[in-house]
């Protein structure tokens, strides 16, 4: 899985078995494409068309973001930077912009080009990794900018089927239009590198590319319901397969990053194994058994101080291959009364409805005793800066 990023890095791949995803901002060296034409290329389409009306509507408030980050290398004693292009779209008449962490990290200050062609300097006043968003300010004069907020719409309301619409930079091509429909929503986009999978994420066929990255994902009211953040691609490129941060997440996170800089998120300390037929066999259990098998306890996190206990897993060599024997352990059926069949329902369930000192009650069973569940009730804490290893939420 990769976002859109100017450094692809690959994650591990969805439950869906899809290929790499990358994350999509445009590495502009060989090139500088923030001075690319910024005509649009919808400007002399007919202004009847659904599209082109939306088109039309948000244009003026999508940006280009343009950012320098060091290659490492050095020239001449000075260190060599190259640009990294990538999307982002109109908060408020402030100058807020918002973007894709993964857009702006490693910098404090970017350039903000509008479709007028003008650009603006604005620094970094907020930003989450582990949900990719960052909150740009303009800091130059643009008072000779009329700054219009796209208004963001609730992306739980979403169906698959529903016609989205994305607006960005694809490889530096300025303010271009695709279309899509919302292809499936609740996606765990899965993180690598110490960090925490993204939960809820819409997945659409839009075609979205390097560059589209914190570019608005819009309805066809011209609303926001997501921010392009990634792609499943073998090739680095649009292979059908994109994934957008709901506007949920926006709505939750955003005046948080406004607020304060930062978000907390709230942490369980756990990893989980969605349960298969391999697994059901060894433990014992009943076929098609829902539930999450906890695999992995942070230590001295929220799971460990309730007593939670992991399963054991040994693996063994053989002349036929390794085998896995798993023992002991504790099986999450249920959080607050909702039923929980894969990690997923754990992590998005905590991460839409609970905040950092909220309690959480879990339902367990033991595997050696399923006719007697029992519940824990676990006070949530912030979630450290990076995931101990093996532990997911």
């Amino acid at each position: 899985m990769s976002k859109l990023n100017t450094n692809p890095r690959t994650s591990p791949p969805l439950p869906s078995n899809a290929s790499n995803v990358l994350p999509v901002a445009q590495n502009a060296s060989n090139g500088d494409l923030s001075n690319s034409s910024q005509t649009s290329n919808l400007s002399t389409g007919n202004p009847a068309n659904s599209l082109g009306k939306v088109f039309n509507k948000v244009q003026g408030s999508v940006v280009q973001i343009t950012s320098k980050v060091s290659t490492g290398f050095q020239l001449n004693g000075e260190t060599v930077q190259q640009s990294r292009l990538g999307s982002g779209f109109v908060y408020d008449t402030q100058g807020h912009i918002v973007t894709n962490y993964h857009v702006v990290s490693g910098s404090e200050t970017v350039d903000v080009t509008f479709i007028d062609g003008n650009t603006y300097t604005a620094k970094v006043v907020g930003s989450d990794k582990d949900s990719d968003l960052a909150v740009l300010l303009i800091t130059d004069d643009f008072s000779g900018e009329t700054l219009v907020p796209i208004p963001i719409a609730d992306s739980s309301t979403l169906n698959v089927g529903d016609q989205v619409i994305a607006i960005g930079n694809p490889f530096g091509l300025s303010d271009t239009l695709t279309t899509g429909v919302v292809s499936q929503i609740g996606r765990l986009l899965p993180e690598e590198q110490g960090g925490f999978s993204i939960p809820n994420t819409i997945q659409t066929d839009a075609a979205i590319n390097p560059g589209n990255s914190g570019g608005p994902l819009l309805n066809i009211n011209g609303e926001v319901i997501g921010i392009n953040t990634a792609i499943s691609s073998s090739t680095g490129t649009y292979s059908g397969v994109g994934f957008a941060i709901p506007s949920k997440s926006i709505t939750r996170i955003i005046p948080s990053l406004l607020k304060s800089g930062t978000y907390s998120h709230p942490w369980l300390g756990i990893s989980g194994a969605n349960l298969t037929p391999d697994m059901e066999k060894n433990l014992g259990l009943p076929r098609n058994y829902k539930g999450v098998l906890v695999v992995d306890v942070a230590q001295g996190g929220p799971a460990e101080k309730a007593k939670i206990q992991p399963a054991n897993v040994e693996q063994s060599g053989g002349t036929f291959g390794s085998t896995t024997r798993i023992t002991g352990g504790e099986i999450i059926t249920m959080l607050d009364g909702h039923s929980v069949k894969r990690m997923e329902d754990i992590i998005g369930y905590l991460e839409e409805s609970k905040s950092v000192g909220d309690s959480v009650k879990l339902t367990i069973v033991k595997n050696d005793n399923l006719s007697s569940p029992f519940t824990v009730n676990i006070m949530l804490e912030k979630r450290p800066s990076s995931a101990p290893a093996s532990v997911s939420q």
